[in-house]
């Protein structure tokens, strides 16, 4: 994502040093893995109650976390990263004790916790949160002001976590069954958040309450607060749960251009829905609000910043042209209602179950308007920003994702297991399937690869610990001598078998190979090169004889 211009990658290019390299901190672990003070409960309810104070920065509020006890246990992690400060914690009107270490609190409960039972804690907090340096990448609260001076106020917080702004049990692995978020501004101002619109408050004080209610689960970086002077309309669609509502939010001076752009939404709804089945979040409708940063797949409102264009702000990230037919935000970012906020990945390490299947979701929404060789063309043409500098896969239980390939190589590799399924209808299925098996669920990516091993019926482990796991691209090295093909897979792992379909000189007829790590030899008597089909990430060597 850098070179200036090169996307998504940004981000987790600047959070993926090599493991190997990285010390992992006391902090980390409390951060990234399920400590004892997070195993005992399991959360169900939120509501979240903050005052936005523009003139000072400041948030204030507080957090009522509604959960059922898995076992008996005292002590309660809630997460709020510094420099905002946890107030005052209660359970059942009485004021609890509580310690501080680092970004997390742990709250000593005076009431026994018994198993099967619903408990709830109120958390009060307050102070400054982290401003946002470079959103969505390195995230936090944005502060801007629109064209006419008005504030114009976003969050973001993918990696850096919910925590940055308000009080919450900030792992992936939970996330509450519903959400309640009440969120205080100037009453010349506005709040979209996620959910539906269940009531406006007037206040005594020049401000207004805004409650929107998430009806589904919802993991704890898609929660979002977006304050500006918007401006609204409505439309609906037919799709394959009925009436799905949509809601569109601009600010007013950009209102033409946004009715224009927007309407992409639709096209993006009838492709994904086709792929991927319907969309998961009906009840709570959907949602796309422009915001000062680029944009984010908060779940059911989707943020924009695209500046209303098509590309990626203006620029094809194929270079082939198609990227150019489509605006890449409402295309990207709202496929991420399917991998991110329906299948959430359970550890960060895993976010190529966001990622992968998002960029993929690209070649796919191409190929459903514009036809299936334009969307492989577009998927193979995004290679060149493939950097094979760390696994996919990043580190477990400390918050630690890996590297940004997880976009544009992960996107390659699901395009290329499609070519070894060899039946577009049944991936179809497959894409579908693994949208209903895994509904509303928290997952760990091997739940990912053994489902797709098991419902394609192919023997992909190989294939995943190649691409994920590991940098090197496979090389198909091979040999012309007296009439035959010698080949192999070489830069691989080890056991690495996949299937290829290739072509002997370059016009010949395809077939398939089966290459193992061993020689193998293939008459024809007139060949004088191998080539290998395009729709596979993979590299091909001519090599001299043995």
């Amino acid at each position: 994502m850098q070179k200036f211009f090169l996307v998504i990658t940004a981000l987790l290019v600047s959070l993926t040093a090599s493991a190997q390299r990285y010390i992992f901190t006391h902090d980390d672990t409390l951060r990234g893995s399920i400590t004892p003070q997070r195993a005992w409960w399991d959360l169900t309810f939120y509501h979240l109650q903050v005052r936005v104070n523009p003139t000072d920065s400041t948030l204030s509020g507080s957090t009522t976390i509604h959960y059922n006890v898995l076992k008996a246990a005292q002590e309660l992690q809630v997460d709020l990263q510094r420099p905002l400060r946890m107030l005052k914690v209660e359970q059942d009107g009485q004021e609890l004790p509580f310690r501080q270490d680092g970004d997390a609190y742990f709250v000593t409960l005076k009431k026994g916790q018994q198993p099967g039972k619903k408990e709830s804690v109120v958390v009060h907090y307050s102070g400054k949160p982290r401003v946002a340096k470079r959103p969505p990448w390195d995230g936090g609260v944005t502060w801007s002001r629109d064209s006419t001076g008005h504030w114009f106020i976003a969050t973001s917080c993918q990696g850096l976590g919910a925590s940055a702004w308000w009080p919450c049990k900030d792992h992936m692995y939970d996330e509450p069954d519903s959400m309640l978020i009440s969120v205080t501004v100037p009453k010349d101002l506005k709040d979209v958040s996620n959910g539906r619109l269940r009531r406006v408050v007037e206040n005594n004080d020049g401000t207004h309450t805004f409650d929107w209610f998430v009806s589904n689960p919802i993991n704890n970086y898609g929660v979002n607060l977006n304050i500006g002077r918007y401006i609204n309309w409505s439309d609906t669609l037919q799709g394959e749960k009925g009436q799905l509502d949509l809601s569109f939010y601009a600010l007013p001076e950009h209102e033409a251009m946004a009715r224009k752009q927007f309407q992409q939404a639709k096209k993006m709804l009838r492709a994904f829905e086709h792929w991927f089945g319907p969309y998961p979040f009906y009840e709570d409708g959907f949602k796309l609000v422009e915001t000062p940063y680029l944009g984010m797949e908060h779940q059911s409102s989707v943020t924009y910043g695209n500046k209303f264009r098509n590309g990626y702000l203006g620029r094809d990230l194929s270079g082939t042209g198609y990227g150019m037919l489509w605006d890449f935000i409402i295309i990207h970012e709202s496929g991420h209602e399917w991998f991110a906020n329906n299948i959430t990945y359970k550890d960060v390490a895993d976010m190529w179950v966001h990622e992968s299947f998002t960029n993929y979701s690209e070649n796919l929404f191409t190929e459903h308007y514009y036809g299936k060789a334009a969307g492989a063309m577009y998927v193979i043409g995004t290679r060149h920003n493939i950097r094979n500098d760390q696994p996919i896969i990043g580190t477990y239980g400390v918050n630690k994702s890996g590297s940004g390939d997880m976009y544009y190589k992960g996107g390659n590799m699901l395009h290329t297991i499609r070519q070894l399924v060899s039946n577009d209808e049944r991936w179809r299925q497959v894409l579908r399937g693994m949208n209903k098996q895994f509904y509303h669920q928290t997952v760990d990516g091997k739940q990912i690869e053994d489902f797709m091993i098991q419902q394609t019926g192919i023997k992909l482990q190989k294939v995943f610990d190649q691409y994920l796991r590991d940098t090197r691209v496979p090389t198909l090295e091979y040999q012309v001598t007296n009439g035959q093909i010698k080949y192999r897979w070489t830069n691989c792992v080890a056991g690495f078998d996949m299937p290829v379909r290739v072509c002997l000189n370059e016009a010949g007829p395809s077939q398939n190979l089966k290459p193992t790590t061993q020689w193998q030899t293939l008459k024809a008597a007139k060949a004088t090169a191998l080539t290998v089909d395009a729709n596979y990430y993979v590299l091909v060597k001519r090599s001299a004889g043995l």
